[in-house]
């Protein structure tokens, strides 16, 4: 991970200085949440949505979060980031400490290549965007060895989940409308999945891996990845790629970008 500006509790510190209390339990047990927004020409985007989602997050691990630092701590990174596009992550540990991390934007291939891996979501952390990411980092890693790119968690009856940090979207043979996984099923509530949902004819739909060979498209969104065109699910492999409407749901979010107050349309041309 690349960090091009770090603050702890406030303080600017280096990568190599930016550290927390080897006792601190976000550390020691995943004990802590954070969110990951993003600047478009400095400006950060959609903050007020993080900031609520971190602090139901937090509530719900019983952690206090000092929102009124955080707010500090996205007006010193929008100077840190000078006008240029970046990642701001947030996080709150079970010590106390209020961590910031400015990180250039990734750059991502054209599309991204899926297999599924067997999850079962935690009740009690439904919904949560918590440090616990153990679980989605190897569930990567058994997707990377099997020629992928990353995971896409399904449930042991084969029910559509989410990825370990996206949302999925599909267009279903002779339908010509986006459907992507229900919040019940225990998945996050994405922000970019809830944006998607407001700018392209969309629904709520249980999608089974059975069902991989009636898709004709799909793509993934998240705040780092914004709308990422799948190319393949296990060996199932859509084309064109990318689809139509992943297309124009590209479009659409890098428009609704652009008007507002986050980028100029200059900072949103298509990549």
């Amino acid at each position: 991970m690349t960090i091009l500006h770090a603050l702890v509790d406030g303080a600017l510190r280096t990568s190599d200085t930016a550290t927390i209390s080897v006792t601190d339990e976000g550390l020691l047990r995943g004990d802590g949440v954070f969110e990951v927004l993003r600047l478009y020409g400095g400006r950060p985007y959609e903050v007020e949505e993080h900031l609520v989602r971190m602090a139901r997050s937090a509530k719900g691990l019983r952690l206090p979060l000092d929102l009124a630092g955080f707010r500090l701590d996205i007006a010193a990174a929008e100077t840190l980031a000078d006008g240029n596009d970046a990642l701001l992550r947030l996080v709150a540990t079970r010590g106390g400490r209020r961590i910031a991390l400015l990180e250039p934007p990734p750059a991502l291939q054209p599309f991204v290549r899926l297999a599924t891996v067997s999850f079962a979501p935690s009740l009690v952390l439904d919904g949560f965007k918590t440090l616990s990411y153990a679980a989605n980092v190897l569930a990567n890693r058994q997707a990377v060895e099997r020629g992928a790119d990353e995971a896409l968690f399904v449930r042991t009856d084969g029910t559509v989940l989410e990825g370990p940090n996206f949302a999925v979207f599909f267009r279903l043979d002779g339908d010509d409308r986006l459907v992507t996984p229900p919040l019940d099923l225990g998945i996050l509530d994405s922000l970019t999945r809830r944006r998607i949902m407001t700018l392209v004819p969309s629904s709520t739909v249980l999608i089974t891996r059975a069902q991989f060979t009636a898709v004709q498209e799909a793509f993934v969104v998240s705040t780092v990845r914004e709308v990422w065109p799948v190319q393949a699910i296990d060996d199932v492999v859509f084309a064109p790629t990318p689809g139509r409407l992943t297309a124009v749901a590209h479009a659409a979010f890098r428009r609704q970008i652009g008007e507002s107050d986050a980028a100029s349309p200059k900072q949103v041309a298509l990549r």
